[in-house]
């Protein structure tokens, strides 16, 4: 079995990883007179263009989306090279074929190690093999108690607060708690997971600047440091918790090796934790902006499945997808070819009017076509069930606590394009609960 890398080397090793292949690309993208070209030139081509940096466009994407569906299903982007999808149809074809499209050629630019994410079988197939077992609907049902626990906890928190930040308080703590005790990770932690979790998740991100990449390549070393500390901890006392069974696995050969390890850990603290989050915060904005759906969820409980994924079909945590073009193919009339990028758009897919009936209504009781915010084929999200668990916990948790949940002020959407979700979603709530579930 090959030793376990050094901190101080991986450090060093991520460190030259993300300057080589970061600062090419920054300074290729973020020149503002190249920049401001290759719009222009998009624009001249297909009457409208996709800015990937503009803070107008990360903070409501979805009037872009439509403009990009009225001039074709098939958008041609200059600013990178590559292409934007926005219909349900072609978004699930993208995502169900990774032989076309891989995510193994696309390892995110700024990203340490590689995780199923960015993996095709049958690497990917041997990964997600070993993590499964902890997310089987049997295994996320038997943690429903603790999540309500954990929820009802956050909750006694804010109790006796007339205002307070719905992200801080409640929707960032409890997805990391609940990956954490799983892993076997002091939850007393969590303080530095957001810290890690905001600057690492910016590694997916199709376009950084010079500050960015400097905050993932720091998180980047801290967080694998303090897993390196927890490993050796866990080889010399394993315990009863996912990470002591992920390295009984490793320890028999080289079927999970520790730099497999280290991005799997990476992978569930930071992509778990991010995605519910944008879910609970992104969900709860869209019931206060809609109150009579708000209201609706409030006398009809058993509308809570649909709700959420309505509230997920609206205004996905995950807003594109990106997939690698593996061999020259015909697309919908177009030429793809082989090492260029795919942008399959989650929310512009989830808005489509072929698929959705009024798509930019939210309707909790919506029975049409799934949403694909938890992707498609292969990669389907191996969380999913324990996010539903967590979204079912948190609304209904809330809506028993208060009996009146007021917005306070519209809240800044994080600058971020690919992860959306609030900067934080600060509530105005009665003092006294409507009852305790």
């Amino acid at each position: 079995m090959k030793a376990a890398p050094s901190a101080m080397r991986l450090h060093m090793e991520t460190k030259e990883a993300i300057v080589i292949s970061a600062s090419a690309v920054v300074h290729k993208l973020l020149t503002p007179i190249a920049k401001k070209a290759l719009l222009t030139w998009e624009r001249l081509e297909s009457g409208v263009s996709f800015d990937l940096t503009s803070r107008d466009v990360r903070a409501d994407p979805y009037g872009l989306y439509e403009r990009l569906r009225q001039r074709g299903p098939v958008h041609r982007m200059r600013l990178i090279n590559g292409w934007a999808l926005t219909g349900y149809d072609d978004a699930q074809t993208v995502l169900s074929d990774h032989k076309r499209f891989s995510s193994g050629d696309n390892k995110l630019e700024y990203a340490p190690y590689r995780t199923m994410l960015d993996l095709d079988p049958p690497d990917h197939t041997r990964l997600r093999s070993l993590v499964s077992k902890a997310f089987t609907p049997k295994s996320v049902s038997a943690l429903g108690p603790r999540v309500h626990q954990i929820v009802e906890e956050l909750l006694d928190g804010l109790a006796g607060k007339e205002r307070f930040d719905l992200i801080g308080g409640f929707a960032f703590p409890l997805p990391v708690i609940v990956i954490a005790e799983m892993l076997g990770i002091p939850a007393e932690d969590r303080d530095r997971f957001n810290v890690w979790s905001n600057d690492i998740a910016l590694a997916v991100e199709p376009v950084l600047n010079e500050e960015e990449i400097g905050r993932v390549e720091r998180s980047s070393a801290e967080i694998v440091e303090y897993f390196e500390e927890i490993i050796a901890r866990r080889r010399q006392h394993p315990e009863d918790d996912l990470l002591s069974a992920l390295l009984a696995v490793e320890e028999e050969g080289e079927r999970l090796s520790h730099d497999e390890l280290i991005g799997t850990l990476m992978l569930l603290l930071v992509a778990g934790n991010e995605t519910t989050r944008g879910l609970i915060g992104n969900g709860m904005l869209a019931l206060l902006r809609n109150p009579e759906q708000l209201r609706r969820l409030r006398d009809h409980p058993d509308l809570m499945d649909s709700a959420i994924d309505e509230l997920l079909r609206y205004d996905s945590p995950v807003q594109f997808i990106i997939r690698v073009v593996m061999e020259h193919t015909a697309f919908q009339g177009r030429r793809f070819r082989a090492g260029q990028k795919v942008l399959v758009l989650v929310g512009a897919a989830n808005r489509d009017p072929a698929v959705f009936s009024d798509p930019e209504m939210l309707d909790i009781s919506r029975e049409e076509k799934s949403h694909i915010s938890f992707g498609r084929g292969i990669h389907y999200c191996l969380g999913s069930p324990l996010a539903l668990l967590e979204a079912r916990a948190a609304f209904a948790g809330l809506l028993a606590r208060f009996a009146s949940i007021q917005l306070v002020s519209e809240p800044e959407f994080r600058n971020q394009i690919v992860l959306r979700g609030v900067e934080n979603l600060w509530l105005e709530v009665d003092k006294e609960p409507a009852r305790h579930s």
